[in-house]
């Protein structure tokens, strides 16, 4: 009787203790408050000048946020200073901005041959915070002087200004580009033709895509986990993944185009609540009802138009936008694709052990050495050096509590284990976490 109860309160330890470890990570950094968005530039040839007007965020700028290291300004370490500045009427962070342009610019490159183009701040134009929950963008415009006989010019600025979008305007064959943080631009002929091709085009959007799933994409991410946790049958899975895949194409590809434009309040709160449902069913089914599929494809159109809000901060090209939105799309469907295999991997041994109703010590010792590592790597980085860990620490928490999870389950030797024990408290958290951000985000 002694044994029972001590095999018993371990794995109740256990399952309380990875369950708080996912609350406190996921909750404490659950949304899009003041997400991190790629600064785009339109650049115009007029006479001997180039003229570049600049969509950013100017806050993250004055702010000294490395927007390469963080996805919201929440994550890091100047976020109070983010805050401050969020938070000042335009006139005042418009001279704010002005006379931090000189230190902005010797930090942007435009170069033609080997002569660094001067640059001149022209206008500001910040406008004033609607929404405190949203980034503040604001437009620039700046100029540079063409050298007599230049021919091409390259643009990029420091890495810890994040991703910038280039656009050249007014020409024949426009350069569009989607700069990663630090990178400079192939020389861009000034009078056009260095349009990208459509191969060129599809493998730069693939890692876009991707990004937006991992390590981006946490709501998205425990959407794929809940149609995961349904069923240890790939049967299933396969149907929940292929008509949410089906749904999510159409819709950003509707979005992209122009046809459909769902206001994000609206938007955000859905999937949130999609994320709910399918969490909560999975409590109560233990296989793929006949409904489900078709639920599942009415939630994909909405997380499609989430995709689509993504490719909207930046666009898509004119002259390759089928090959950027398929590129797109399948380094989303890449990055579903590494969610699934990760946490197959997390409890592989566990639901295999739970089929034969065994128990394995030396397996939950491994289990639990391997969630203790990952947590004592994220840990101490997310307190001491959150800039490097990014925005991984949400994912490395998620698989520390499966690991914990699984740990717990095969050193109980009981047929079905992976469903009560992992499957479930899985699922009830994830449900926990979404009706939070249904809350945060209609009424916080």
């Amino acid at each position: 009787m002694t044994g029972s109860f001590w095999v018993g309160f371990r794995v109740w330890f256990l399952r309380v203790l990875s369950s708080s470890v996912l609350m406190a990570v996921t909750v404490a950094s659950p949304a899009r408050a003041h997400e991190v968005l790629p600064s785009i530039t339109d650049m115009t040839q007029d006479g001997g000048t180039l003229v570049f007007d600049m969509r950013l965020n100017i806050e993250s700028f004055l702010a000294g946020i490395d927007q390469a290291a963080v996805a919201d300004t929440d994550e890091a370490a100047q976020a109070a200073t983010y805050d401050e500045l969020h938070a000042l009427p335009a006139a005042e962070l418009d001279a704010q901005f002005r006379d931090f342009w000189p230190q902005m610019a010797d930090n942007i490159t435009v170069r033609a041959g080997d002569a660094v183009l001067p640059l001149t701040l022209t206008t500001v134009q910040v406008p004033a915070v609607e929404d405190e929950s949203l980034s503040r963008l604001s437009s620039i415009q700046f100029t540079a002087p063409v050298p007599e006989g230049a021919e091409t010019v390259q643009i990029g600025w420091v890495r810890s200004y994040g991703t910038l979008v280039v656009r050249q305007m007014g020409v024949d064959d426009p350069y569009d580009g989607y700069l990663e943080a630090g990178q400079v631009s192939d020389p861009i002929a000034l009078t056009g033709g260095n349009a990208m091709g459509a191969a060129a085009t599809f493998f730069s959007y693939v890692p876009t895509g991707f990004d937006h799933i991992v390590p981006l994409g946490v709501d998205h991410i425990l959407f794929v986990l809940g149609l995961f946790f349904l069923s240890t049958h790939l049967k299933p899975l396969l149907w929940q993944v292929s008509a949410f895949t089906l749904a999510h194409t159409i819709t950003l590809a509707l979005a992209a185009l122009g046809y459909v434009t769902v206001p994000a309040s609206i938007v955000e709160p859905l999937i949130a609540l999609s994320i709910a449902y399918v969490a909560v069913e999975n409590i109560f089914l233990r296989t793929l009802s006949p409904w489900r599929p078709f639920i599942i494809f009415g939630f994909g159109l909405l997380h499609g138009l989430g995709f689509a809000s993504v490719l909207a901060q930046f666009g898509l090209p004119e002259q390759n936008f089928v090959p950027a939105l398929i590129g797109f799309n399948i380094g989303v469907e890449i990055g579903q694709i590494c969610v699934i295999a990760v946490a197959y991997l997390c409890v592989y041994m566990a639901r295999e052990y739970s089929e034969k109703g065994l128990r394995s010590v030396p397996a939950a010792a491994l289990y639990l050495l391997a969630a203790a590592a990952v947590l004592a790597i994220a840990v101490p980085l997310s307190i001491w050096a959150p800039d490097l860990l990014g925005d991984l620490f949400p994912l490395l928490a998620i698989i520390a509590v499966l690991l914990g999870l699984s740990g717990a389950a095969v050193n109980v030797g009981m047929y079905d284990t992976y469903a009560h024990m992992i499957a479930m408290p899985a699922s009830v958290l994830i449900a926990l976490v979404a009706v939070y951000w249904v809350i945060e985000r209609v009424f916080l």
